[in-house]
């Protein structure tokens, strides 16, 4: 079963259990969660669904986990990025597996933000260091006796760029007082 309206923009979770009723429990999901839900009535259908498409999370019903514990071990490890659920069908209610999964689409947006600042953050910082770098070897370049006046223009030219590209970078770089390159504290 399949519930969406627009699925492009909509997070996917996949519910892997045969009990009773779970079209509605589904549709239900989907509606106040604004996403897309699947389900699969067990290890085959989800494992197909799982190679078709990602999913943002995936519950699988503690009694089909139990039954089959090397099927729930085929799931896990065909997940892919979702968030691994195992859910009592059998003992709890529907407002409960929405509160479980709304908790676990907020982990999976934070730990994505955390991943995206993190890697935003290494890549401003290994780019500041090479234009640093750029900026250190061309200055000490143009320093060296007897550079021919052809270099000695390219190596300015170099020399600037890599200054406005430090500026526009917001430091990294910053020249003394008497017009010598030094390390910025970052």
């Amino acid at each position: 079963m399949k519930t969406t309206l627009k699925e492009s923009e909509r997070a996917a979770a996949l519910v892997v259990t045969a009990a009773e009723g779970i079209e509605e429990t589904a549709a239900a999901l989907a509606e106040r969660l604004s996403l897309t839900v699947e389900v699969a009535t067990g290890r085959a259908t989800a494992l197909r669904l799982l190679e078709r498409r990602g999913f943002a999370v995936v519950v699988l019903d503690q009694m089909l986990a139990d039954a089959d514990p090397e099927g729930a071990e085929l799931i896990w490890k065909h997940a892919g990025m979702a968030v691994p659920m195992e859910f009592s069908f059998a003992l709890t209610g529907s407002a409960r597996l929405e509160r479980e999964v709304r908790g676990a689409l907020a982990r999976r947006r934070r730990e994505e933000e955390l991943a995206q600042a993190a890697a935003a953050a290494a890549l401003d910082a290994e780019v500041k260091n090479a234009v640093t770098g750029f900026l250190l070897e061309s200055r000490l370049a143009l320093a060296e006796e007897g550079i021919p006046p052809q270099l000695e223009g390219r190596l300015q030219a170099l020399a600037g760029m890599a200054e406005r590209l430090r500026a526009r970078l917001g430091g990294g770089a910053a020249h003394a007082p008497n017009g010598e390159l030094r390390a910025a504290a970052n």
